[in-house]
Formats: C-alpha cells, structure tokens, sequence
C-alpha cells in the first residue's frame, strides 16, 4: 500500500510538472500571451489577429508535438529496454530512430505533399530495424553489450543512408537534420496530427502490457516458465515500440 501511495504521489506531482511546463510554452516566448487575450482572440475566431496566430500556428502545435515525442519516445524506450532485456537499449542508441527517419526521409522524398505517408513509412523503418536487431541478437546470441554495438553499427549505416538521401534530394536536408537531431521549429498540426493517431494507438497498446514487460525484464527463461509466449509477445511489444518511435520521428 506504501508503494501504491508513492507511486501516485509521484504520478500526481509530474502530471503537475507537465501542466505547468504546457502553460510556459503556450503563454511565454518572444511574445507573451495572456490568458484574457487568449481567449477574447480565439472567441473572436479572426485569422488575422496576432494573438490568434501565435497561438494556433506555433505554439499549439509546438506543445502538441513535444508531448506526443516525450511520450512516444520514453514509453519506446521502456518496451525495447524490456524486450531486448539490456538496460542501455533505446530507439535512439540501437538505430530504431535512424531507421524511422531514413524511411520518412525516403516517403517525404518520393511523395512530397503526402503527409499521412510520412508517419507510416517511419514506422515500417523502426520495425524493420527493431526486428533487425532482435534477429541478430536471437541468432548469435549475442551478449548485451554486444547488441548494443551492432546497433550503434546499423545506426551509422542508416544515418549514411539518410546523408545518400539527401545528396538526391537538397530540398530535404532542412528535414534530415530535425531526423538526426530533433526539433520543433516549422512543426504544424498538419504534421502533428496524423502521427499523433499513430502514437496514441501506440500507447493504448502499450499501457496494459506493464506485467508482460516485468516478467521479460526477469530474463527469458523465467517468463517461459510462467507460461508466457516470449517470441510472440516480444514481437507485437517491438511493432507497438516501433510505432511509438516512428510516429515521434516523423514530425
């Protein structure tokens, strides 16, 4: 019961932190919105309007998009940690996210003004990375460390590939550089929006699969001997990482 109550107690306080850290970004910048302002200018509903324009074109979507990543990212992190059972793996050390972004990079390039493919192609680029890995480390049996080295390897070969992309396409290299190091400048709801039904799926997914990602953190032997289908399990967890990941790197 002692650790129930801590573990809402803690829930409770960073629940709090995120609420006061939304406020900041939605009402402080190089120009600060009042909430009084804020809401005579969204009543008002004029496009024209500064306060409106700030407000819907950069920092809603701005905030939108940092918490959607925060999100996505960390519980992707959690599932891989989990699966791959080595407490140093995550989307961005073992190449899930040079993955994600070599494939939306290469879907961006080929079919510009569809968004909707973007977050798709992400996807389908972290899962075959993830399953990747997965493979490698099934087949050598290959030590923790060692996992995470191959995965450092594959990283660089997809982040070559991203470079390669971009040498095709010099229109893309704005982009390739938000894959490879992140940001939210230029983000838009058209952006957010359709990766956002992506990691939402994701983590409704995800969340209910707390006890079979303890019993993987135990070690494979133990889970096989409580009955769990490891290898079946292991990978729906890897695909519902994957979109977490992919989605959060597509934007």
């Amino acid at each position: 019961m002692r650790s129930w109550h801590k573990g809402a107690f803690l829930l409770i306080l960073l629940l709090c932190c995120l609420a006061g850290a939304v406020c900041l970004s939605l009402f402080t910048g190089s120009s600060s919105l009042s909430l009084g302002e804020l809401y005579h200018a969204l009543q008002a509903g004029d496009k024209t309007d500064t306060t409106y324009r700030i407000f819907l074109y950069v920092r809603l979507p701005r905030t939108l998009a940092a918490i959607f990543a925060g999100a996505a990212l960390a519980v992707s992190g959690a599932i891989i940690q989990a699966v791959l059972n080595n407490s140093l793996a995550s989307p961005n050390i073992i190449g899930v996210n040079s993955g994600a972004g070599f494939c939306a990079l290469l879907a961006a390039s080929l079919a510009p003004t569809a968004w909707a493919a973007v977050p798709l192609a992400a996807f389908v680029g972290a899962l075959a990375t993830s399953l990747f890995i997965y493979a490698l480390a099934a087949k050598t049996g290959a030590s923790r460390i060692t996992l995470v080295l191959a995965g450092v390897a594959v990283s660089s070969i997809l982040s070559a590939g991203i470079d390669a992309v971009t040498l095709l396409d010099p229109d893309l290299a704005v982009g390739a550089s938000n894959f490879m190091i992140g940001g939210f400048s230029g983000i838009s709801l058209k952006k957010v929006f359709p990766a956002g039904w992506y990691i939402l799926i994701g983590l409704l997914l995800a969340l209910p699969a707390g006890n079979e990602l303890n019993v993987l953190s135990l070690g494979e032997d133990i889970a096989r001997s409580l009955g769990m289908r490891v290898t079946l399990i292991r990978l729906f967890l890897l695909a519902v990482a994957s979109v977490l990941a992919g989605a959060a790197v597509s934007f």
